[in-house]
């Protein structure tokens, strides 16, 4: 058997069977994108906009699951992508399940924790005495399904670095079928309100969670569960690699937190409704990259292992202007579906609807930059530059935000507010041009 046969990794990728391999994650993304949104979709048409801002009270404890996740499933699948390119599998294999071990027991801990502190971390995130109660219907059982959480964020990764995207991207597909029709017995049928919601994306993340755990038990591919060796040095590594993963949502968890107490003093219960499908919006447009980015780090992280540079290079090149063509599509998509995506949501509340409306004129165009910045962050992930990768995501998604919301609103009101994500993309990128510069001879990428 062929090292190209025996791995998916090491094949000569060109441009269309890249982004072949690629698309299984970035369908699986838009599915896992679909969860959150498909809950805000019938919360705000079945229930009501209050509801619809309750979750976005409580998306910074989501943020805070997701983002531990991410981190251990980026970062440890570049190291074990790492070691299978330099031919270490059993070493691979090893590594892998003590990721996944660690990974279900910091679930189980988070769960834990936040049960027994539910109503302190409510009140922190800044809920109003209206939206209290449904904040807590969605919280307590997004909390139970914490470990389901975490482990489906892992698998998502580790199915592509196992060369199994398609089968990531079939369970993805049925897990977002079943939170769709879940949400209507739940909200439409049995009228269980903003808890249903919480059940059905629950359910969700438990069917990628059971059947990967099947999977990689039957040890059929080449990576896939064994007795592990406890070496911390592993999670470390993963951690300090992945960590850009985790500055990226816990700052996206501060930042959702400022734009719903900032929205809160300029227009109400009615703001936070209107950043809520702004904010979500934006999450289920950016999984294409976010997807493109995990589809293709496996492969970047594979052959800088290997030494191959020339294949390197290209994989690169590719991916950047793959990159660059959607971010132009997502803009224009964003930009003239304005009154779409705001009616979806908001149809039955006028107010919301202007406001959201509005605000989308002027935060589309933080999808023009959003892209290289991602892909960016996920490259240097691959390439175990763990500090590079950080420092985007951490400006992107809090440094520059920060800033601008805390200054922008105070001259420019609600504008203020729309303008924040676009500005700090924009600065992030220029950011990030002179990195990929600064590095280029060190990991020759271009």
């Amino acid at each position: 058997m062929t090292e190209t046969q025996k791995n998916p990794l090491a094949e000569s990728f060109n441009a269309l069977s890249l982004i072949r391999f690629a698309f299984p994650s970035m369908v699986m993304m838009l599915f896992m994108g679909l969860y959150t949104i498909v809950d805000t979709i019938f919360v705000a048409r079945f229930v009501d906009t209050n509801a619809l801002s309750s979750i976005n009270i409580v998306c910074p404890v989501i943020n805070l699951i997701v983002g531990l996740g991410t981190m251990l499933a980026m970062g440890g699948s570049a190291v074990v992508a790492k070691k299978m390119g330099n031919g270490n599998t059993e070493e691979a294999r090893s590594n892998f399940t003590l990721i996944v071990v660690a990974g279900a027991v910091i679930g189980l801990l988070i769960t834990a924790a936040g049960l027994f502190f539910l109503d302190e971390i409510i009140w922190g995130l800044g809920a109003s005495e209206i939206l209290f109660p449904y904040c807590r219907d969605y919280l307590t059982v997004q909390l139970i399904f914490a470990a389901f959480n975490m482990m489906q964020v892992l698998y998502q990764n580790l199915f592509v670095t196992a060369g199994k995207p398609t089968l990531g991207l079939a369970l993805a597909v049925l897990a977002g079928i079943a939170n769709i029709v879940f949400d209507y017995v739940f909200i439409v049928l049995l009228q269980m309100g903003i808890k249903g919601a919480a059940i059905g994306t629950g359910i969700g993340y438990m069917i990628p969670t059971i059947i990967g755990t099947i999977f990689f038990l039957m040890k059929r591919s080449e990576l896939h569960f064994c007795k592990p060796d406890m070496d911390a040095s592993v999670l470390l590594k993963s951690c300090s690699n992945g960590v850009s993963e985790l500055v990226s949502q816990c700052s996206t968890a501060v930042t959702t937190f400022l734009f719903n107490i900032t929205m809160m003093k300029l227009l109400g219960e009615d703001g936070v409704a209107a950043i809520t499908v702004l904010i979500y919006s934006q999450f289920l447009l950016t999984t294409l990259y976010i997807g493109f980015s995990m589809g293709t780090a496996p492969v970047v992280s594979y052959n800088y292992g290997s030494g191959n540079v020339k294949q390197l290079k290209k994989t690169v090149c590719i991916c950047f202007s793959f990159i660059a063509g959607i971010s132009i599509f997502v803009f224009l998509f964003s930009l003239f579906g304005e009154e779409s995506i705001a009616k979806v949501f908001a149809e039955n509340n006028r107010n919301v609807f202007e406001i959201t409306k509005n605000g989308f004129s002027i935060f589309s165009f933080s999808f023009l930059f959003s892209g290289c910045n991602i892909f960016s962050s996920a490259l240097f992930t691959a390439l175990s530059n763990g500090k590079a990768s950080a420092t985007i995501s951490f400006l992107r998604t809090f440094g520059f935000i920060m800033v601008f919301l805390l200054a922008l609103p105070r001259f420019l009101e609600v504008t203020g507010v729309w303008l924040a994500v676009p500005l700090a993309e924009l600065l992030t990128l220029m950011l990030t041009v002179y990195l990929l510069c600064r590095h280029r001879k060190q990991y020759h990428y271009f």
